[in-house]
């Protein structure tokens, strides 16, 4: 295979397996332009997809979302093939069965006795090995992943999946198809998890892990990754929305395809909820209730206090510089001192930015620390947490200042890295690790974990903003509480810690 042009809109493209991905991917192949054959091995499947695929058309049609002579075009592209032997004409067959892997196999095999030499195979799975699935056939090199996001004709995203023995002709053919049906493609390495299941993993197993240690409860571990994190969903929420039987098995395939690596480790919370048969909204239950009448349960929120007349604040508060501003606006006079990185209460108690450590270990000390945000001018909510010998005085200081400054203000027990800092940490790391290891590009990522799960920023884009010393910091710090590897930072995270401080010195040497 030579060809790395888009596949031309005259020719046919194959879907096997009708569920709702394959179905899915049908109708973007039909909507963009191409004659679309559909194959089930159950009896009358693909009939009852053409039928489900059609109506969508109409729906989009009556909608405006599609000109009446586009949805009677791509209506009449639609085909069903009776049997694999129908499908010899195609120049792209793409798979969405079961995930089973000695299915996809035998399944492949018996296409690969049909359809011509440079017809492009695709698989669309999402947690088996491209190359795998790829290693018993004749001709592996035009074997790729096309990995979709569910809905598929609404997400943008495709991972373009090379195997090993994928040739760079296949995956950069299937690359400029999926870009010409109006997706947003990424190259990426066959990886457990590849892009986005793999980086991803921190966000469920941070908020996991802090339910596990009674740190909060799951609204309030939503509330302050959404309202402070910029994340869209909270973790607790999406995993119901997910199917927490769903999630779990992603989680668990991953952490045994890297030989239990504990970056990756299961929750047994999570294990114990899919015991119990609380699967998410698809059975009524989950981490919340979804029945007649649920309610989602109360975020703890701080009663209103009286604004602070000043803080000092000492040197430069990092990514929390806005801060700064922010409580001049609000009229709090701000006085700044040289040395440092925290703010000092009108009491004489510290204000300080997580960075990894416990607050135990402030025993003797009025500490208070403070979320990460991603954007403090925009978060509405701040978690809070204060050291044991911080005086409910000092906490109510921290509370009018964050309050004057209009945010929601909610108090968690004593946690390394409190909430947000600790899983955006996780995410840099992993994310920074895959570009190590040429799993794809800083770009790619950034742009698969942006439109793939809704992220408010790329790790990697995350990375920069927050610079890779603090990241360092609050892993290290991690690591020395929690010394199971876990949270040990990877190489390529460490050495951009060394480049951005050996830039710094430069700059101060000049």
């Amino acid at each position: 295979m030579t060809d790395t042009k888009a596949i031309e809109r005259s020719r046919t493209v194959a879907v096997v397996g009708t569920g709702t991905m394959g179905q899915g991917i049908a109708q973007v192949a039909l909507v963009a332009g191409h004659p679309v054959r559909l194959y089930d091995a159950g009896p009358g499947r693909a009939q009852q997809a053409a039928a489900a695929i059609t109506a969508r058309l109409d729906r989009l049609a009556e909608k405006g979302r599609l000109a009446a002579e586009e949805r009677d075009a791509a209506a009449g592209r639609l085909h069903v093939a009776e049997t694999l032997d129908d499908l010899a004409d195609a120049a792209l067959v793409i798979e969405a069965i079961v995930e089973q892997l000695a299915v996809k196999q035998e399944l492949f095999a018996e296409l690969e006795q049909t359809v011509a030499d440079d017809c492009l195979l695709a698989t669309n799975t999402s947690s088996l090995s491209v190359t795998a699935i790829a290693g018993a056939l004749r001709v592996p090199g035009r074997f790729v992943g096309l990995h979709f996001f569910n809905p598929a004709p609404l997400l943008p995203l495709v991972e373009v999946v090379s195997g090993f023995a994928t040739d760079e002709t296949a995956a950069t053919r299937a690359y400029a198809t999926a870009k010409e049906w109006g997706k947003t493609p990424v190259r990426c390495a066959d990886t457990p998890g590849f892009i986005v299941n793999r980086i991803a993993r921190p966000f469920y197993a941070e908020a996991l892990r802090l339910y596990e240690e009674r740190a909060a409860d799951p609204a309030t571990i939503d509330a302050v990754l959404r309202e402070c994190g910029g994340f869209r969903m909270g973790p607790f929420e999406l995993t119901d929305l997910i199917g927490q039987d769903v999630n779990e098995a992603v989680t668990r395939s991953v952490w045994e395809a890297f030989h239990h690596d504990p970056k990756f480790t299961p929750s047994l919370a999570q294990r114990r909820l899919v015991e119990s048969g609380r699967l998410g909204r698809k059975t009524g239950q989950g981490w919340y209730a979804y029945g007649e009448g649920a309610e989602r349960p109360a975020v703890p929120t701080e009663a209103p206090a009286p604004a602070p007349a000043a803080v000092t604040v000492h040197g430069r508060l990092g990514h929390a510089e806005p801060l700064v501003g922010m409580a001049e606006r609000a009229g709090i006079k701000v006085r700044r001192r040289k040395h440092g990185h925290h703010l000092t209460l009108p009491g004489g108690g510290r204000l300080m930015l997580a960075h990894g450590e416990a607050l135990f270990e402030y025993a003797d000390q009025e500490v208070v620390f403070f979320d990460l945000a991603h954007d403090y001018t925009t978060a509405t909510r701040i978690a809070l947490s204060t050291s044991p010998a911080a005086s409910p005085e000092t906490l109510q200081e921290a509370v009018g200042l964050f309050q004057a400054l209009g945010k929601d203000v909610t108090v968690i027990g004593d946690v390394p890295g409190m909430i947000v800092a600790r899983t955006v940490a996780m995410l840099v790391d992993l994310a920074v690790d895959a570009v190590e290891r040429g799993v794809a590009s800083a770009e790619d990522i950034d742009t698969a974990m942006r439109l793939g799960v809704n992220y408010p920023a790329g790790p990697l884009e995350w990375g920069v903003l927050l610079g890779y010393e603090y990241v360092a910091d609050v892993l290290r710090a991690l690591h020395e509480r929690y010394p199971t590897g876990r949270y040990a930072p990877c190489l390529g995270v460490v050495r951009k810690d060394h480049e951005e401080a050996a830039a710094l010195k430069d700059q101060d040497d000049r």
